[in-house]
């Protein structure tokens, strides 16, 4: 089978719905991504506004979501306030993935709705940035380190990987956070080490408006996963942490798996 074969008909037109919001970016280099993608028409909409799409009847119009977002959290002087969306809204958005729907979440959207369980298990994992209990156990909030270059290996033969070497290098923030690595299907993993030294403290960000600091901070080791496949009620899932900035953005192979993963969970 050809990569062309494995990730999709590149000259298949699929509808995008890319969903913002919550998290600060560079909107040109990033949108340009979708621009400059083959086979893709793509719509933007912010967040709050892409809660109205996310059901079985809206959501019809397109064959993924795209999410770069990070609902359900307020950033304020004295830390993020978490918002528990309302009994309509989880309703409405679990009914679409038992349904069956395209999701692709990337880098910080694994922070999203913080204060809603489900949409943790949904993704297959959790950025936190406060301590919280996840599955019944307590946790200590997430780590992130910037501009790491580190080498990505590619770990199963699948359509999201096809044409993706097997190994890569990335220059890109990455993430000491929770993975329910039993639950979903491994991708990619970094060669970086994920230990409490080389990340910085989201909670000493939020809460002290500290950057760049460990101190006190006593998080264990983390998974090395990067990038992983769902698959829940009719729904495919993909989570790729990579995608912070500009520099990821141009970065090809990034490009491609993006464009793998829209294709791949569309083909439901």
């Amino acid at each position: 089978m050809s990569d062309d074969e494995q990730a999709g008909d590149p000259d298949e037109l699929l509808n995008a719905l890319v969903i913002t919001k919550g998290h600060p970016f560079e909107r040109e280099p990033f949108f340009r991504i979708f621009d400059e993608m083959p086979g893709l028409n793509w719509t933007h909409v912010e967040q709050p506004a892409a809660r109205a799409l996310q059901n079985t009847q809206e959501a019809a119009a397109y064959d993924a979501f795209v999410a770069y977002d990070m609902p359900g959290i307020a950033f304020g002087p004295n830390g993020p306030d978490f918002e528990v969306p309302d009994e309509s809204f989880r309703k409405n958005f679990l009914a679409l993935v038992e349904a069956g729907h395209g999701f692709v979440f990337l880098h910080h959207a694994i922070a999203g709705w913080p204060a809603w369980p489900e949409y943790g298990e949904l993704i297959g994992g959790r950025f936190l940035y406060l301590p919280a209990e996840v599955r019944g156990e307590p946790k200590l909030d997430s780590g992130y380190r910037h501009e790491v270059t580190h080498q990505v290996r590619v770990l199963a033969d699948h359509p999201v990987t096809a044409g993706i070497p097997a190994t890569f290098q990335i220059t890109d923030e990455l993430y000491l956070y929770e993975v329910f690595e039993a639950d979903v299907t491994p991708l990619l993993a970094s060669d970086y080490t994920f230990t409490k030294d080389n990340f910085y403290s989201a909670a000493h960000v939020v809460l002290r408006g500290k950057m760049f600091d460990n101190s006190d901070w006593d998080h264990p080791p983390g998974s090395n996963l990067i990038g992983w496949t769902r698959e829940v009620g009719k729904s495919r899932i993909v989570y790729l942490q990579c995608g912070d900035d500009p520099k990821a953005y141009a970065n090809p192979h990034f490009r491609r798996l993006v464009r793998n993963a829209i294709g791949w969970v569309s083909d439901r």
